[in-house]
C-alpha cells in the first residue's frame, strides 16, 4: 500500500544527474578536487587572519566567518552528493534531508547577510576613514557576524519547518542533488501558494534586503572614491572592495536566478546547474578571489611561509 504522508517515509532519491551518467563520473572526479581546495583555501584564510596581527581588523573577521560559512556550506551539500555519484543508492533519510535543508538553507541566508555587513565595513572603511575604528569597535562587529547567523538560521528553521509539513502522497524522488526548497514543492501533492510566499518573503529579507544594501553603499563608495584626487588612492580602494564585490555577484546572482525565477520542467536542468555553481565552486573561488587581488592577504602569507622556512 502507497504511503500517504512524508514524515512515513524511510527517505528520499535525489535523482541528481542520474539520467547522465557519464556527467555522474566527471562530476565525482572534480568534485571531489573542488571540496579538497575548499578546505584548504577557506581554512588558509582562517588561519592567516589569526596568525597575522595585521589582520585582525573588522574586515578580516567578516572575512574569516565567511570562509568558516563556505567549509560549513559546502560540507553539508557536498559529502552526500559525492556518496550518490559513487554508487547506485541515490537515497537520503528522510531525518537527512531535514538536516540537509536546515542547515545548508541556514548557512547560505547567513551567507547572503553577511555579505551585507561587509559591504557596511568597506562603506565605513572608504567613506569614514577617519571614524573607521570607532564605528566598527569589535563589539559591534561581533554583534553584527552573530545577528547575521540569527536571521540566517530562523528563516532556515521557519522555512524547513513548513517545507516538511506538506503532505506528499506517496512522492519521494526529488529531482535534485540535495534537499533544496524549489524541488520540493513540486512533491508536494496539496497547493503550495503559502509555501511560495513565504519562500519569497524570506528570500526578500535574506537576499534581496542584503543586495539592495550592498547597491546602496558601493554606490555612496564609488562617489566617495571619484573625489580621491590620487590614482594610487583610487585604485587602492576599489581594489579593497573590488573582491568583495565579486563574490557578492557571483553568489547572490546565481541564488536570485534560482529563487525567483518562475518554475518549470525545462528549467529544472539549469536550477541544478546553477545550485552547482553557488554551493560548491564559488565557496572554492571564494579564498582565490581574496587572495590574488588583496596585498595583505598575500603578504601575511608570504610572512608565514617565510617563519615557517626560517624554522626549518
Amino acid at each position: 500500500m502507497e504511503q500517504k504522508n512524508g514524515s512515513s517515509f524511510t527517505g528520499f532519491i535525489l535523482l541528481g544527474f542520474s539520467d547522465r551518467p557519464q556527467l555522474e563520473l566527471v562530476l565525482l572526479g572534480i568534485l571531489l578536487i573542488f571540496y579538497i581546495f575548499t578546505l584548504l583555501g577557506n581554512t588558509t584564510i582562517i588561519a592567516l587572519s589569526y596568525l597575522d596581527p595585521r589582520l585582525h581588523t573588522p574586515m578580516y573577521f567578516f572575512l574569516s566567518n565567511l570562509s568558516f560559512l563556505d567549509m560549513c556550506y559546502t560540507t553539508s551539500i557536498v559529502p552526500q552528493f559525492l556518496v550518490n555519484l559513487s554508487g547506485a543508492d541515490k537515497s537520503i533519510s528522510f531525518g537527512g534531508c531535514i538536516v540537509q535543508m536546515f542547515i545548508s538553507l541556514g548557512l547560505g541566508c547567513t551567507e547572503c547577510i553577511l555579505l551585507g555587513v561587509m559591504a557596511i565595513d568597506r562603506y565605513a572603511a572608504v567613506c569614514r576613514p577617519l571614524h573607521y575604528t570607532v564605528i566598527m569597535h569589535p563589539r559591534l562587529c561581533a554583534l553584527m557576524a552573530s545577528a547575521s547567523w540569527i536571521i540566517g538560521f530562523a528563516n532556515s528553521l521557519l522555512q524547513t519547518v513548513l517545507i516538511f509539513l506538506l503532505p506528499l502522497c506517496g512522492r519521494n524522488k526529488l529531482d535534485h542533488f540535495l534537499c533544496e526548497i524549489p524541488p520540493f514543492l513540486k512533491l508536494a501533492c496539496v497547493d503550495t501558494t503559502m509555501n511560495v510566499y513565504m519562500t519569497f518573503f524570506g528570500s526578500v529579507i535574506t537576499l534581496l534586503t542584503p543586495v539592495s544594501l550592498i547597491m546602496f553603499s558601493y554606490g555612496r563608495i564609488v562617489r566617495a572614491v571619484l573625489r580621491i584626487k590620487s590614482t594610487a588612492g583610487q585604485r587602492k580602494a576599489f581594489g579593497t572592495c573590488g573582491s568583495h564585490l565579486t563574490v557578492v555577484s557571483l553568489f547572490s546572482g546565481t541564488a536570485i536566478s534560482v529563487y525567483f525565477q518562475p518554475s518549470s520542467s525545462d528549467s529544472q536542468d539549469q536550477e541544478k546547474f546553477m545550485s552547482l555553481f553557488y554551493t560548491v565552486i564559488i565557496p572554492m573561488t571564494n579564498p582565490l578571489i581574496y587572495t590574488l587581488r588583496n596585498r595583505d592577504v598575500k603578504g601575511a602569507m608570504k610572512k608565514v611561509l617565510w617563519k615557517d622556512s626560517d624554522s626549518r
